[in-house]
C-alpha cells in the first residue's frame, strides 16, 4: 500500500502541518452531533489541526424542513461572527449545508460544507446518489445539487423517515433561546 504524502488526509484534502486551525460549525442545537462530528473529523486529522467545534445556539435540533434550515444559516452565521478569528478554514458539519453560500459572503477564510465536499468527491467518481432522512430533503437537496453544478451527476435521492426521536414536534420546531 503506498503512503500518502505528509498532510494529505483522506479525501484528498491537504492540511498544513500543525498551525491549521479550523472552525467547525454545527448549525443545529444538537451538541451530540457536533460533538460526534468533531470526533470523527479529529480522527481523520489527527493533531495536525486544532478544531473548534461550535453548536448552533438557536434554532432546532433536527434540520427537517426548508424553515428549519433558514434558522440553521441564520445560526451559522452567528456562529462564524463570534468564532471565525483566528482559524484558517470553516468546515459546515450539517449535511445539506444550510447558510453555506451566506458564510462564504462573509468569512475571511475558506468555507467547506459537508453535503458539498461529499457531493464533490462522489461526482468525481461517476453519477452518485444520496439517501437522507425526511421527505421534505429530497426536493432541498434537489436544489442544492443544482447550485454546485452536479445536476447531471446525480442519479437519485431516496429518503427514509427518520427515527421517532427526531419526528417529535418538539425536535422540529425551532426553538429560541434568547
Amino acid at each position: 500500500m503506498t503512503e500518502k504524502p505528509p498532510g494529505i488526509v483522506p479525501g484528498g484534502f491537504f492540511v498544513r502541518e500543525g498551525s491549521m486551525r479550523i472552525l467547525l460549525i454545527n448549525p443545529n442545537t444538537s451538541a451530540t452531533v457536533t460533538d460526534l462530528v468533531a470526533g470523527h473529523v479529529r480522527a481523520q486529522l489527527g493533531d495536525q489541526v486544532e478544531l473548534r467545534p461550535v453548536t448552533g445556539r438557536f434554532g432546532a435540533r433536527y434540520i427537517a424542513c426548508r424553515s428549519a434550515a433558514a434558522i440553521a444559516g441564520h445560526a451559522a452565521l452567528e456562529a462564524l461572527a463570534e468564532h471565525e478569528d483566528g482559524c484558517d478554514a470553516v468546515f459546515l458539519a450539517c449535511f445539506g449545508d444550510p447558510g453555506l453560500f451566506a458564510l462564504r459572503d462573509i468569512a475571511q477564510v475558506p468555507v467547506i460544507g459537508m453535503a458539498e465536499a461529499a457531493c464533490l468527491e462522489a461526482a468525481a467518481g461517476g453519477p452518485f446518489g444520496i439517501v437522507t432522512g425526511g421527505a421534505a430533503w429530497e426536493p432541498m437537496l434537489r436544489e442544492f445539487v443544482s447550485a454546485l453544478g452536479l445536476t447531471e451527476h446525480l442519479a437519485a435521492i431516496r429518503t427514509v423517515a427518520p427515527r421517532a426521536a427526531a419526528r417529535s414536534p418538539a425536535i422540529l420546531t425551532p426553538r429560541w433561546t434568547h
